[in-house]
């Protein structure tokens, strides 16, 4: 959806027009749910905290500023509700439901230890997201899952962008160990576990 179309839904979802705000919620839904389920690891979190997001969006349209992107916007406080969340307990999570969430359906032809193969590769994924700090699993999310570039992940989380690079350097390079010492000569590297 282009910034024009947007605009206009979200006008029309500001004047209560139902039909926007699900316009709306449809187009941002699926990524922002993706972003909260790998900051979280649990589905149960990640659903609570969109659903959150987008009431509070809903509620406060008439507050939106045009001059910034609405996804910057619906990403902040989706962000700052699983912060809060944070803050109240600890999450678990669970890496088969993580694997699981926009995986490659089994196809017929598809050979069984390919799909064994992809699932315990994104399994090692989240578990090793899981490890790094929430900063550095933020970083690496927002950039190589949403493919936010470095300027605006340095806005959407107040920080300079040289520490956005330095996060997202770092947190690379501990993924890249943590999946190595967990794949035990299972033949797996970074660029085949996809985000």
């Amino acid at each position: 959806m282009d910034r024009a179309e947007e605009r206009r839904l979200i006008e029309l979802a500001a004047e209560g027009d139902q039909d926007a705000a699900s316009g709306i919620i449809r187009h941002h839904q699926q990524s922002l749910y993706a972003y909260m389920l790998r900051m979280s690891g649990r589905p149960d979190v990640a659903q609570d905290i969109v659903q959150e997001a987008f009431v509070r969006v809903l509620t406060n349209l008439d507050r939106f500023d045009f001059r910034y992107r609405f996804s910057t916007w619906l990403f902040t406080i989706a962000r700052r509700l699983y912060l809060n969340a944070c803050a109240k307990h600890r999450p678990a999570y669970d890496t088969d439901m993580v694997g699981a969430w926009r995986g490659k359906a089994n196809e017929p032809d598809a050979p069984v230890v390919a799909d064994e193969q992809q699932d315990v590769m994104r399994d090692a994924l989240q578990v090793a997201l899981m490890n790094l700090s929430s900063d550095q699993r933020e970083v690496v999310v927002l950039f190589h899952q949403l493919d936010w570039p470095i300027a605006l992940i340095a806005r959407h989380l107040d920080m300079p962008e040289g520490t956005v690079k330095s996060h997202l350097h770092r947190g690379r390079k501990r993924l890249r160990t943590l999946i190595e010492s967990r794949q035990d000569g299972a033949g797996m590297n970074l660029q085949e576990a996809s985000l």
